[in-house]
């Protein structure tokens, strides 16, 4: 029974906020702004009274001191995470554990496919700030070991993924560990959202590419 109402869902990752188009996509940039809320107060919680914002910014390594080899990266982890992502998904459907993923209802206009790229940028920079160097940050702080904060990193990057259904939640989890451990190796979150960032774009602009 639960396997079939998991099969039966969707989920839908990017609804219209409003039936007049205009005014969805006033909602939706207001939305991506508070969205980014939490970021900038993570950001300052890690600077402290020394290092301000630009210090902490360069530390967890969001700069461009090395934007071939963050590119790079970022390139390898997307394709890898990628792919693993989508045979987790079809097979979850395949056995019915997993929800038919929407990722977009948005009306077709010209400022969708720049709303869109936008949100998988919001995505990415809440997740990887927040989930990725700050809990690190504190966990760090704690004295926790490594394996330990890649643990709940991932836990937590895995859990609010359940409403999609077991194969997405999976692949967060292992996402979650991959992240954690390239970000400890090179002490550097830009390939982490380079990643995360087109992993959203494509996932949400593929179908409207299709579409159209």
């Amino acid at each position: 029974m639960l396997q079939s109402s998991v099969a039966q869902s969707t989920a839908t990752l990017n609804q219209p906020l409003s039936s007049v188009a205009l005014v969805d996509a006033l909602r939706r940039l207001a939305g991506i702004g508070f969205a980014l809320v939490p970021v900038v107060l993570a950001l300052y919680l890690m600077a402290g009274t020394a290092r301000g914002i630009p210090g902490v910014l360069r530390g967890i390594g969001v700069d461009a001191r090395r934007p071939v080899r963050d590119l790079l990266w970022g390139a390898a982890l997307f394709a890898v995470m990628g792919g693993g992502t989508l045979a987790l998904y079809h097979a979850g459907r395949a056995l019915g554990v997993t929800a038919q993923i929407t990722t977009s209802t948005l009306e077709n206009t010209w400022w969708t496919v720049p709303l869109l790229v936008l949100s998988a940028l919001r995505h990415s920079l809440v997740e990887e700030v927040i989930v990725v160097a700050f809990l690190c940050d504190r966990m760090r702080g704690l004295g926790r070991r490594w394996w330990t904060i890649a643990v709940v990193s991932a836990v937590v990057r895995a859990s609010y993924h359940l409403y999609q259904g077991f194969g997405p939640a999976l692949g967060n989890l292992v996402m979650g560990l991959v992240f954690v451990w390239v970000y400890r190796r090179g002490g550097r979150l830009m390939p982490l959202l380079v990643a995360h960032a087109l992993l959203d774009t494509v996932g949400f602009l593929a179908p409207q590419l299709l579409a159209g």
